[in-house]
């Protein structure tokens, strides 16, 4: 019987706030929320949807283990074939417990772990924190959550406190670092260096052994400031003082690694919380960003995710397409792909086949068995791509009736 192309070419539910990784050939997404009703709802913290890059097709697994609570805001990053999860927020308030689980496993089931006998002391509760991945571990930057009056340091802004109960609540410039080997929280000594303004929404990316920060929010300023911090050395750069152009403030935004020597920003919240949907490329070598110009204006996110592919691709998941402070329910499930260099002539060879298989029909069951199980997978990418094509247009349509 064959598949209801409905279920076949599904996609993982609409989100904002969650974690998303790349391992190998597949996307992995966890955790976030929605709003229903003007709630927010977070999303099973038993799901783990996986999208697979040449075939476009998702698949979700159910989870089993030592669960994370459900939450929003976590920060997620993957070493050696798993995913670790730290801190988020949830009904009950800010975390700083650390998760991971192993997607590479060998039965098929994906069971989480929760970390507790580590050595050294974690990070004080907070989400919208950012990471490095840096030789097997974890360095985290910022972010926002609560401290106790005994906790307060430089390292922290004070945003609003609970006097009868000692809490404070603010924004972190701190620097944690957790050893995935050793299992070891740890503080580096900062060696040099004005280290950037406290912050959260902000986003992070590792070039060489360098961890850069763009942008972020600290009370109601959002900035567009540039930092990197050697992750040798810990030296902090200052500032980093850009020629020309440059993108404007910003939280809740993405910055991808992309090559040896450039980042691609893309997306975010402005200072007049406007939802934007400019990309900016910015090279190391020329200290310079560049504004790419052909994206479309119409497709804005914030508090998505962005991974890099396997082939230079930038693939951008969830987030909203509205302001989240102020209507909170534009939440999206479609993936954007942005092409940041050429595609191999394989690829291009095989997105060829795969577009114009009614075509070759005749033709295609004659290839090697190996190259036909790529063309197989390609054919039902381009499928799939068309049909979720189809059913938006036809979402917009009934959309539109309803209106008039």
């Amino acid at each position: 019987m064959a598949a209801d192309p409905a279920e076949q070419f599904c996609v993982a539910e609409e989100r904002s706030g969650h974690c998303a990784v790349v391992d190998g050939n597949f996307l992995y997404v966890w955790g976030g929320y929605v709003s229903i009703e003007e709630n927010e709802v977070y999303l099973p913290n038993d799901e783990l949807w996986i999208y697979e890059m040449d075939s476009g097709l998702w698949t979700m697994h159910l989870m089993e283990g030592e669960l994370p609570t459900s939450m929003s805001g976590s920060c997620g990053a993957s070493i050696n074939g798993k995913l670790y999860i730290f801190g988020g927020f949830d009904d009950k308030g800010y975390s700083n417990r650390l998760y991971y689980v192993n997607l590479r496993t060998k039965t098929g089931t994906y069971r989480w772990k929760k970390i507790t006998n580590f050595k050294g002391q974690p990070p004080t509760p907070r989400d919208k924190l950012s990471c490095w991945v840096y030789k097997d571990r974890l360095i985290y930057f910022g972010g926002y959550g609560c401290r106790k009056h005994n906790e307060l340091s430089d390292c922290f802004d004070v945003h609003d406190a609970f006097w009868e109960g000692q809490i404070f609540w603010g924004w972190h410039n701190d620097v944690h670092v957790f050893d995935t080997t050793t299992q070891t929280w740890s503080q580096p000594a900062i060696r040099g260096g004005d280290p950037p303004q406290p912050r959260a929404a902000h986003t992070c990316a590792v070039l060489g052994n360098k961890g850069y920060i763009f942008g972020g929010r600290v009370l109601q300023t959002r900035m567009n400031d540039l930092h990197c911090l050697n992750l040798d050395t810990w030296t902090w750069s200052g500032r980093i003082n850009i020629s020309g152009e440059k993108p404007k403030d910003r939280s809740w935004h993405t910055l991808t690694p992309i090559g040896d020597d450039r980042l691609f920003l893309f997306g975010g919240l402005s200072s007049d919380n406007v939802p934007l949907s400019d990309g900016w490329i910015h090279s190391i070598t020329t200290n310079g960003w560049k504004q790419l110009t052909h994206l479309p204006k119409s497709r804005p996110r914030l508090w998505h995710t962005a991974c890099l592919g396997k082939e230079g691709e930038v693939m951008v998941f969830g987030g909203s397409k509205d302001d989240l402070l102020f209507m909170d329910t534009g939440h999206c499930s479609d993936l954007l792909i942005f092409q940041t260099q050429p595609y191999s002539l394989l690829r291009l060879c095989l997105d060829c086949i795969g577009k114009n298989a009614a075509l070759l029909g005749n033709q295609i069951p004659c290839l090697p068995s190996k190259l036909l199980q790529e063309v197989l997978k390609k054919i039902t990418f381009w499928a799939a791509v068309t049909h979720r094509q189809e059913r938006k247009a036809e979402t917009e349509r009934q959309s539109q009736l309803n209106t008039t």
